[in-house]
């Protein structure tokens, strides 16, 4: 990537978040299967998340263009998911997972347009498809070593460590991009 400093910023940040997010990966049906062993419940939980996720992108779609700062429905994507992580390490009961994966979609719906919206803003004219095919790259490399490395942290210290390490790391990527000046975003 040339010297587009917007982007480096938002695909650094985006790709820690991105990384966070993917620790869990296929881990999630495991961990749900402490709570339930039916396929159906987890397939559920992950409708859920969907089906929020939708229905909260849409409603996001009729006012996120008028918010002058896009960077705010990124900051709260991730702040959001970062408290649903953290609130995983506490949960018992199979119900509060399902109202905690509504939660996750309603910060996926303001995050992943906002990180979309900020880089389309930022692509340069004329790189346009090298520049779509680095964050590919990026976030794939990002995904692929955090699911790995996901299940090495489940395996040898559990989910509530998972879940601790996905909130911090969440964190470092709100804050990442918070302390940016706003010229730069």
């Amino acid at each position: 990537m040339k010297q587009n400093q917007a982007l480096k910023v938002l695909y650094l940040y985006n790709s820690i978040f991105v990384f966070a997010s993917n620790l869990i990966g296929p881990l999630f049906a495991v961990y749900i299967q402490q709570f339930d062993h039916s396929a159906l419940t987890i397939s559920l939980t992950w409708a859920i998340f969907i089906i929020s996720t939708t229905i909260f992108s849409y409603l996001f779609s009729k006012f996120g263009d008028k918010v002058i700062e896009q960077e705010y429905g990124l900051l709260a994507g991730f702040l959001i998911r970062a408290a649903v992580w953290f609130a995983f390490i506490f949960t018992t009961n199979i119900y509060v997972i399902f109202a905690l994966q509504i939660v996750l979609g309603l910060g996926e719906a303001l995050g992943s347009p906002s990180f979309d919206a900020l880089r389309s803003i930022h692509i340069d004219q004329g790189r346009q498809i090298s520049e779509c095919s680095d964050w590919i790259v990026i976030s794939n490399l990002s995904m692929a070593a955090a699911t790995i490395i996901g299940g090495l942290v489940v395996s040898h210290l559990g989910f509530p460590i998972l879940f601790l390490t996905m909130f911090i790391l969440a964190l470092l990527a709100f804050f990442g991009v918070f302390v940016q000046p706003r010229n730069l975003l």
